[in-house]
């Protein structure tokens, strides 16, 4: 299931937004402000950002170019019409859609099934992942540290393929366990997680977490 952060400070567009696209299968978390927005994105994954240009503490502009420059996540703009140059800005940023309010719901789920269709076959389409001297063959799912390739299992690869794959991002033990269930079914628990991560760990020669950062108690990091 998609995750939206919808970066807006007018509590109207907030409660109606949020239901209908939850109701329309996506997950929805809201930000009020810049600061909250930046917090959320340093804690949590998101699939799309719908942000708001004009905010309490900021200018959405601002949280678009951070984005684009530290993350690989769409961003759509919900604007109010005489911010339309404003936009032309944020296009240059980076941008991928905007939407001018007041808009109908549709007419935006439409937009971000397209956004997110996009996103999704330029991801299918990348052949490596690399992080350091790391880099994972997405095509034959092999692993290598320098040229040594690097024997895992079908588990420990998607593991690692999650965490190298959202760089600069913390991925929480949930998420991790939530993606690895289809694989080890209920025989992969919290408890076993951490032992999984030890392996990954010492196959790559990760002895002193240089390449995966622990966030105690939360989850991990590949990445600052």
């Amino acid at each position: 299931m998609k995750k939206v952060l919808l970066v807006e400070d007018n509590e109207t567009i907030v409660m109606g937004l949020k239901y209908y696209l939850e109701q329309e299968g996506l997950l929805v978390e809201v930000a009020g402000d810049l600061t909250q927005a930046r917090e959320l994105l340093k804690e949590k994954l998101f699939h799309l950002i719908l942000l708001d240009i004009t905010l309490p503490d900021g200018n959405g502009l601002e949280m678009c170019k951070e984005i684009k420059e530290n993350k690989d996540i769409p961003v759509i703009f919900l604007t109010a019409k005489d911010e339309e140059n404003d936009v032309v800005q944020g296009l240059d940023l980076g941008a991928d859609d905007y939407v001018i309010k007041p808009f109908r719901n549709r007419e935006l789920l439409s937009r971000i099934h397209t956004v997110l269709r996009r996103y999704d076959k330029a991801t299918e389409k990348s052949t490596y992942i690399r992080y350091k001297d790391i880099t994972i063959d997405v095509n034959s799912s092999k692993v290598y540290k320098e040229s040594q390739e690097i024997v895992l299992t079908a588990l420990e690869y998607k593991i690692l393929y999650m965490l190298f794959a959202n760089q600069n991002i913390l991925i929480t033990r949930e998420q991790i366990l939530e993606k690895i269930w289809d694989i080890a079914g209920n025989f992969v628990n919290d408890n076993t997680l951490t032992v999984y991560i030890k392996r990954i760990r010492e196959k790559i020669g990760d002895t002193s977490a240089e390449y995966i950062k622990t966030i105690r108690g939360i989850g991990y990091r590949v990445g600052e």
